[in-house]
């Protein structure tokens, strides 16, 4: 699947699509500056952004972009761990493959495959506006 990254938050973050697969989206992230919170730590927020990209991107593969649009509906997480620099990877799995939502649980993970935050994402599938 081809994404346009352009100018969007992937591309300001680093975000970077490894898989995509109608059972499985892989996505990486660096930890640095834009991803960073104060204190130098991976921002719980950027890990929300990976994960919710995973998932969007995951349902976006599994619809009709000529006719449908994937937009996040509802999103938590639980952030495990800490990481302070390196990459981390995001891994999604459709738990649910509905006609107006799907249900995605992201794990990610950092370099030595330690837990780093889980994430479930709930996306709706919604007609597709014409411009």
């Amino acid at each position: 699947m081809d994404v346009n990254t352009k100018g969007t938050i992937m591309e300001a973050l680093g975000i970077e699509l490894v898989e995509v697969s109608e059972d499985k989206v892989v996505a990486t992230m660096p930890v640095h500056g834009p991803t960073r919170q104060p204190y130098g730590i991976l921002h719980g927020g950027a890990s929300v952004v990976l994960a919710e990209t995973v998932a969007s991107v995951g349902t976006a593969n599994l619809i009709d972009l000529g006719t449908q649009a994937a937009v996040g509906l509802e999103i938590n997480a639980n952030h495990i761990r800490s990481k302070r620099e390196g990459i981390v990877t995001a891994t999604g799995v459709p738990l649910h493959k509905g006609r107006l939502t799907m249900v995605w649980d992201i794990k990610i993970r950092d370099e030595e495959g330690a837990l780093i935050c889980v994430s479930r994402c709930t996306v709706a599938i919604i007609p597709q506006k014409k411009s």
